[in-house]
């Protein structure tokens, strides 16, 4: 069990800014090195402060669609999904849970070290000052991992959260949502502390014409703590101190379902911004994730536990340097980074009479490290930039043991063979400022993503699927072009569109290989209605596309609008060749999203989103139709004193039914239904 507290205790004196040594005046920023000169030749795009703190849902996943073509492999969120199908990707890419984007916070990667999704309740978007998105792989300064593209998270800077803040909210289904922060300037440093917690008592996951007794509301308990320092140590040299805990607790809608996940991270970084300016990073991430899995009986009247995988201890273990060496009129960027990822599952299986009859211990360890090296020129209208990347990787210890529980007697004990390699990756692009309005711009890359302890090691079940683990897969590898333009004939309006083709090499995917019922290699008995698949690199998905974005800002009324379509394509062969041709699962061709938002003349707001999301097919084969879905959010604060307002807030207005998951017996679990929140918000 992890115990977060001890991070904080750990690095608290290296989190409390230093007094001011004299008088001269010193600026801390709490930023890294600032963007690059290379981001004007790539589609990236951004979520201001304003919008991440005045979300329907305070969640950050649904802040994120916002952006055209971002997704989950579920369509719910982190208050009734399983974590495991929680991973990020952008650009139709297909995904087996595991995130295909690369998610940073102040630089530190945030995918989960044991399987690669998203812990999405530890990050409240309130405590965050802006998010980066750049769609598009191959962004080797960051690390490997961007196959789909990358999302910078930035916390809060000090002149965006100084002073005190704190809301609270009353919601559907007996629900609680509670943050309070306070920003700190402390002599010439800053200091930050924000928690939040988040409460209720939640739906049925099952739609209502399929229920039986065995299904139940499925209620979360989620919180955050984050702890924040900026430390000057010389007018252009600061030091960075980020810890941050969460807890979240969560269940599925039956007996046998509870879901438990947990985590610390902390990093230091030394962010010098004089005559050599440079970045020095170093994080260490702990993990700690538990479920249950049941089987529901066909009339659904009964549930029995048919797995309790009862820890999955992780670590993640990191560093990254980044020096940008003034040589006008090129921007140098060079650096180095290592990521170290551990962990296990522990599970106990194949119950008999409600008790488990075996045990299992499957895990291992991977590291990764690289070095990268980026320039862009500028000269007049034209911008040029080129990347390259190389790391070395590796795949070691990899175990998995079986044993019966009432011997002891080992039924499985394989060393799985070490593995390492090389990989090469980059990206080169330009930008052509036509005219003062007009950008055009271009760019290729390949990128590369390492198959993740889960994908190798652990199988696991829905329902009465199962899906076997695969010890022997490759890394995953994309390369795509992209053209765009952005337009922007005055100050108010901003028109940005990008065409793109990506081809995803050795795709990684949950292969449909038989039908229950039948004892199948690696997940053992799986009952008739049950699907039989395993992890398998496919030859490649293609994707194809166009994503569009617009910005409106007239008076005290602001609209912005995204759309995007994407072509995908299975190529496969072998044991994986019935998907050729086929489109991987859980990719929408058509997304869209539009908010228009009003700030009134006394500090009242009013915003209205509205997003759409064509249909997708849930599994592999293309048999099962998840429909498109059309749904309403809005939020509005009026002030009613000089510190305190009242917002009242709706997800899903229209009470839309959106299909989230379809189990190989056809039974269909809905996302959020409409709810409705109360609250108050204060700053002081």
């Amino acid at each position: 069990m992890i115990r977060p507290a001890f991070l904080f205790s750990l690095l608290l004196a290296s989190a409390t800014p230093a007094a001011a040594q004299d008088d001269q005046v010193i600026v801390v920023t709490g930023r890294g090195l600032g963007a690059a000169r290379a981001d004007a030749a790539y589609d990236v795009i951004e979520i201001d402060r304003a919008r991440l703190a005045a979300s329907p849902s305070n969640r950050l996943e649904d802040v994120l669609r916002d952006i055209p073509g971002f997704q989950q492999f579920r369509r719910s969120d982190a208050r009734s999904a399983n974590p495991t199908s929680q991973g990020a990707t952008l650009r139709a890419l297909g995904g087996n849970a595991s995130s295909r984007a690369l998610l940073i916070l102040d630089g530190v990667p945030q995918s989960d070290p044991f399987g690669g999704w998203i812990a999405w309740p530890a990050f409240d978007p309130r405590r965050l000052g802006r998010v980066g998105i750049t769609r598009g792989g191959g962004s080797g300064v960051h690390g490997p991992g961007a196959l789909a593209g990358t999302i910078e998270l930035e916390s809060a800077a000090p002149d965006e959260i100084e002073g005190l803040t704190a809301s609270l909210a009353y919601g559907s289904r007996d629900s609680l949502d509670a943050f309070a922060g306070a920003g700190v300037m402390l002599g010439p440093g800053f200091l930050s502390l924000s928690g939040s917690f988040a409460r209720g008592d939640g739906f049925v996951p099952v739609v209502a014409e399929q229920r039986g007794p065995a299904d139940r509301p499925a209620p979360y308990r989620q919180a955050s703590l984050a702890l924040r320092a900026v430390t000057p140590l010389a007018p252009a040299l600061e030091l960075q101190t980020n810890t941050g805990a969460f807890t979240d607790r969560r269940e599925r809608g039956t007996a046998f379902s509870a879901i438990a996940n947990e985590g610390a991270d902390a990093s230091l970084r030394l962010v010098g911004s004089g005559a050599l300016p440079f970045a020095a990073l170093a994080y260490v991430q702990l993990r700690d994730f538990a479920t249950s899995f049941a089987a529901v009986s066909d009339d659904r009247a009964t549930a029995s536990r048919v797995l309790d995988q009862y820890a999955v201890p992780a670590t993640g273990l990191g560093a990254r340097f980044e020096l940008r060496p003034p040589v006008d009129p090129i921007e140098l960027r060079l650096g180095a980074d290592g990521r170290q990822t551990e962990g296990r599952t522990q599970e106990l299986f194949q119950f008999v009479a409600g008790a488990p009859s075996r045990g299992r211990i499957a895990g291992g360890r991977t590291r990764t490290l690289g070095a990268f090296a980026e320039l862009s020129w500028e000269s007049g209208p034209w911008l040029l930039t080129a990347g390259a990347r190389i790391d070395r990787w590796w795949i070691a210890d990899g175990r998995l043991r079986e044993r019966l529980l009432a011997t002891g007697a080992t039924l499985t004990d394989t060393a799985f063979p070490d593995r390492t390699g090389w990989e090469p990756t980059g990206r080169a692009g330009f930008a052509w400022r036509a005219s003062p309005q007009l950008s055009l711009r271009a760019a290729a890359y390949r990128g590369w993503r390492l198959p993740t302890l889960n994908e190798l090691y652990r199988p696991f079940r829905v329902g009465a699927d199962a899906t076997a683990a695969n010890a022997a897969l490759s890394p995953e590898r994309l390369n795509g072009i992209e053209a765009g333009l952005d337009w922007h004939p005055t100050p108010a309006f901003r028109l940005g569109a990008t065409v793109f083709a990506n081809r995803l090499e050795d795709a990684i995917a949950n292969v449909t290989l038989g039908q229950g019922p039948g004892t199948f290699p690696g997940v053992g008995f799986v009952p008739a209605g049950g699907q039989f698949r395993r992890r398998e690199n496919v030859e490649a998905v293609l994707s194809r596309g166009v994503e569009l974005d617009a910005r409106l800002t007239l008076g005290r009324w602001r609209l912005s609008a995204g759309y995007s379509f994407a072509d995908a394509e299975l190529r496969a062969s072998g044991t994986a060749a019935p998907l050729d041709g086929l489109r991987p699962a859980q990719t929408p061709r058509h997304g869209a999203t539009a908010t228009l938002a009003w700030d009134g003349p006394t500090g009242a707001t009013a915003a209205l989103t509205t997003r759409y999301v064509g249909s997708q097919y849930e599994d592999d084969l293309n048999r099962q139709l998840i429909p498109d879905a059309l749904t309403f959010d809005a939020v509005v604060v009026v002030p009613v004193a000089q510190s305190l307002a009242l917002e009242v807030r709706a997800e899903n207005v229209t009470n839309a039914r959106v299909i989230a998951g379809i189990s190989g017996a056809g039974i269909v679990e809905r996302a959020t239904p409409r709810t409705v929140w109360f609250g108050l918000r204060w700053r002081g």
